[in-house]
């Protein structure tokens, strides 16, 4: 009979023998110090193994992190013949990919994984009920020669391809009336190498308008998450017209001198859309909220609404961080934009608009924003006079009103607050409350302020300006403006 159990003496025993042999064997003193110098000697190497290079014999690779499945079928884009190499072009096999997944709408979609490497490529389509995943180490890269980039008409709302009349260039990673799209990783890179673009703008030898990085239109629930993108010909992230759309731990990336028109993110006549946990750095508007340009916008109809903006950290020292407009002629309504840090910028938070573009900006919530280092603070500006063409009605005047800051804190700001109101264009219904900036410079021109009416509730600092009605912490009036058109403006500073 075969025993297969250990009994308890038998165990015990084991035990027993170990504690009188580890003594034993570390009753030298040499063999004890040779076996931790051992030990440490191997612990500095596997701790730089990924600083430097070090003897090959200490050194191994990180394990690859498993792609998730995200849909009932995943596809590798090398199944589709696809080579990252950075020279090979993978526009074929980026099709047959997305082909493979239409036809699988009704089983839940498909996903494509983009594996380590550089993944040259053209132009390409999404379709409906697809996962786009990028792993750790995967680029993909736009090719920067124009004949590949096919030509699209202006958007509706335009009219115009917002740099040169008629049609437009298309985006890198491009989507029409889709449902259900997903593009995420493991922080895989999306690179649009704009350097080619940005120069030959600057040098005036493109035809068309620049095309975005990643562009979707007429679609609804999207979601962007855990990847960058970077280095965008024009705007990087251009989701137009749709509805439900989340933006989530996006890194966005750009030279901040000489990447001219690279914002960040641009919801365009979008509804319930939420942008949280981003990095931006880009040559212009970290966000711009827009809704269509001055006649086209008007006609075109489509409000940007319920926009929800938390937890960013952004740069923009050609622009502002978050904008509203300057094209915003279908209204902009029921933004909140909270938890923000902007640094070393040259605008914080800004509504631009002028005359001609009609619509309205609205209920406009700001919460715990931060500045440092920043030229200009707060700023609503309506003068900004770009159009089209000349066939705006000089008539179409924008709304702008209910629009409140509160817990507004920085150093290093120049001027904390530029409200730079009209007689055709008032500023109405203006709250601040806790606010302290530090500011550079304190001699005068601080608090700018001109056709606006609104409120201050409790103390703030610096000082705000003649045109603002005082309350004290209870919200009971103080001191009523009798200036409320009072102008104080001064570009200068």
């Amino acid at each position: 009979m075969v025993e297969t159990s250990t009994s308890p003496w038998r165990f015990n025993h084991h035990r027993i023998d170990i504690k009188r042999w580890i003594p034993t064997y570390f009753s030298s003193h040499k063999t004890l110090f040779t076996v931790l110098w051992i030990v440490g000697f191997a612990s500095v190497f596997i701790w730089q193994r990924n600083i430097v290079d070090g003897f090959l014999i200490f050194r191994w690779s990180v394990p690859v992190r498993p792609l998730p499945t995200l849909r009932p079928v995943a596809f590798n884009l090398t199944d589709f013949g696809g080579v990252g190499d950075g020279v090979t072009l993978n526009t074929e096999a980026f099709e047959r990919a997305v082909s493979a997944i239409s036809k699988l709408g009704k089983r839940g979609g498909g996903q494509l994984n983009v594996p380590a490497g550089y993944w040259l490529t053209a132009p390409f389509n999404l379709t409906s009920h697809m996962t786009l995943f990028l792993a750790e180490d995967a680029v993909i890269l736009g090719i920067d020669d124009e004949k590949y980039w096919p030509l699209m008409p202006p958007l509706p709302s335009y009219g115009y391809g917002r740099e040169h009349s008629g049609p437009r260039y298309g985006s890198l990673i491009h989507g029409q009336n889709l449902k259900d799209v997903v593009i995420t990783g493991h922080n895989g890179t999306i690179n649009g190498q704009g350097q080619t673009w940005w120069k030959k703008y600057r040098q005036k030898l493109l035809n068309h308008t620049r095309g975005p990085l990643v562009q979707i239109m007429w679609s609804s629930d999207i979601v962007i998450s855990n990847i960058t993108l970077r280095d965008s010909p024009f705007w990087t992230l251009h989701p137009y017209d749709c509805k439900n759309v989340t933006v989530r731990n996006v890194t966005i990336l750009a030279p901040i001198f000489e990447a001219p028109n690279t914002d960040g993110i641009d919801p365009d006549s979008c509804e319930d859309m939420v942008i949280e946990d981003c990095y931006i750095s880009v040559g212009d508007d970290a966000i711009a909220i827009k809704s269509g340009w001055d006649q086209y916008g008007i006609a075109y109809g489509r409000p940007s609404m319920n926009i929800l903006i938390r937890n960013l950290v952004v740069r923009s020292m050609v622009s502002a961080g978050i904008s509203i407009g300057s094209e915003m002629s279908g209204g902009v309504s029921n933004v909140t934009i909270e938890n923000l840090h902007v640094w070393n910028s040259r605008r914080a938070v800004r509504i631009k608009t002028s005359p001609g573009r009609g619509g309205y900006v609205r209920h406009i919530t700001y919460r715990n924003l931060t500045f440092d280092n920043v030229r200009v603070g707060i700023v609503i500006k309506t003068d900004y006079n770009e159009h089209p063409d000349d066939n705006f009605d000089r008539q179409a005047f924008p709304t702008l009103e209910d629009i409140s800051y509160t817990s507004i804190h920085g150093q290093g700001v120049r001027v904390p607050v530029r409200i730079h109101g009209s007689e055709e264009i008032p500023v109405r219904n203006v709250t601040f409350r806790d606010m302290s900036v530090g500011i550079t410079y304190k001699k005068k021109h601080i608090f700018q302020c001109a056709f606006v009416q609104g409120r201050v509730i409790g103390t703030i600092f610096p000082a705000p300006c003649e045109n603002l009605d005082r309350y004290d912490e209870q919200e009971q009036l103080v001191k009523h403006s009798d200036s409320q058109n009072m102008t104080d403006i001064d570009y200068d500073f």
